[in-house]
Order: structure tokens, then sequence, then C-alpha cells
């Protein structure tokens, strides 16, 4: 029953309705947009109550015993429940144009496919069969250290990320942090404003900045500050499968 309600919904509506050219323009000028209520509390409600239903799921990750920081995760297995499987597929040719972009500001020869099946099908000839979108959870006291998701050879060069969460009312803390490190200069940090159903649209490892002397890259991390209070879940969506 909890699979079925966290299977609703037509992800390709979902995408549709957002405004994507504000979407690029943000992410060109600091690695990061936010969609918002992107799930509706019904489906927030559902996906997050799937982590603890057993099944459906290839591995189960404690980040303690790997210096990850505090809290827990679970990858999907596949197939993937059917709304993170429309997520993943709608999301992808939104983001593909802006992937490319950056991959030719950036100087890297690597192009990516229209089809998100076709990126997976390289990623599958290179020995990157797990998949890799997955639930997180936190408790009080959890915090997520600062990370970038590298999974093999092929990487896609965005993410996102789905709070399922209502900040204030189901955890307090556990803001979601990116953070850039540009050539000779401090890292900066930003909290990214999440409610219940937004996701996060964000660089996984390097994006394009704009210089005087033409591009160069920014270097981004991201994390979760400690929970105070309460329970946070989350669900990622990575586009390139793990070997």
């Amino acid at each position: 029953m909890l699979w079925a309600a966290a299977c609703e919904g037509d992800g390709m509506t979902m995408i549709d309705s957002h405004d994507w050219t504000t979407a690029a323009a943000d992410l060109d000028a600091r690695g990061w947009t936010i969609l918002p209520r992107l799930f509706d509390p019904g489906q927030c409600e559902a996906m997050a109550a799937l982590y603890d239903g057993g099944a459906g799921f290839r591995s189960h990750v404690v980040m303690q015993r790997h210096g990850y920081g505090r809290g827990e995760y679970r990858y999907f297995a596949y197939p993937l429940p059917p709304l993170v499987e429309a997520l993943r597929s709608a999301l992808y040719p939104r983001l593909m144009p802006i992937a490319n972009r950056w991959h030719e500001r950036m100087g890297i020869d690597v192009r990516f496919p229209a089809e998100h099946r076709a990126f997976l099908d390289r990623c599958h000839e290179a020995g990157q069969k797990r998949p890799t979108p997955l639930l997180l959870r936190y408790e009080a006291g959890d915090y997520n250290c600062l990370h970038q998701d590298l999974y093999g050879e092929h990487v896609f060069p965005l993410q996102a990320a789905v709070l399922l969460s209502s900040p204030g009312k189901d955890f307090s803390g556990g803001e979601f942090i990116l953070t850039e490190q540009r050539p000779r200069m401090q890292s900066r940090a930003e909290v990214v404003p999440l409610s219940e159903g937004d996701a996060v649209i964000f660089a996984v490892t390097h994006r394009p900045q704009r210089g005087t002397r033409g591009d160069y890259r920014v270097t981004m991390r991201h994390g979760v500050s400690s929970l105070r209070s309460g329970s946070r879940h989350t669900l990622g969506v990575i586009f390139h499968d793990a070997t």
C-alpha cells in the first residue's frame, strides 16, 4: 500500500509546470535552483514511509560507520518506484542542455544524449549498473558531511534532492548546505531554504564561472547541518548509476 501511494503522480506534468528559464539562469549564476512544491504532502508522506518498508532497496548505509556524518540512507533497487523513475526521466531532458553547455564552457569533451535511457546505457556499458536514487533519514543530532556524489567514470553534472519533511513541524535544524571553492579564494557557503515538497537542483562536482579571462571551474560540495530535533527525510535523484 505504501509503495503504491508513493508511486502515484505524473513526473512530466510536475516538471513542465516550473519556470525553466529562471531555473537555468539560477544554475548558471550560482550552481543551484529550487523547484517549489514538486511533491504534494501526500506524496512526501508516502515516499518517506517507504524507508521502513524494507522492500525495493539494494543497500543500507549507516553514515557514522564510514565517516560520512551521522544518519542513514537506502539506495533503491531496480525497478525504481514509478514516481522516482518518472521524476528522473522527466528532469533529465530539462537539465541535459545545461549539462552540455557547462561541459563546453569548462573544456570537457563529453556530451550527454537527449534521452536518459541512452545515458544509462553508456553508464551500464562501463560497468556502472547499480541505481543511485536514494532515501535519506536524519534524526536529532544527525548531519551529512560535505561531499560529492561520484560513482564512476560517467558523471552527470547535476542532481536533485526533494525534501519530504516539513521544517519547523517535523524537524528543526537540518539545513541543506552548498559550498563553492573558487581558485585561490576562500570557500563560500550557502544555506538553501527548502519547504516540504521542494526540490533543489544543484551541481554535483563542478560548474563554470565567468571570469575576466573567460570561464573557469568552481568546485561544489553539499551536505546537511545538524538536526536539533525531530526527523528529516529526503529523496535524492542522481542521474548516473554506480559501479
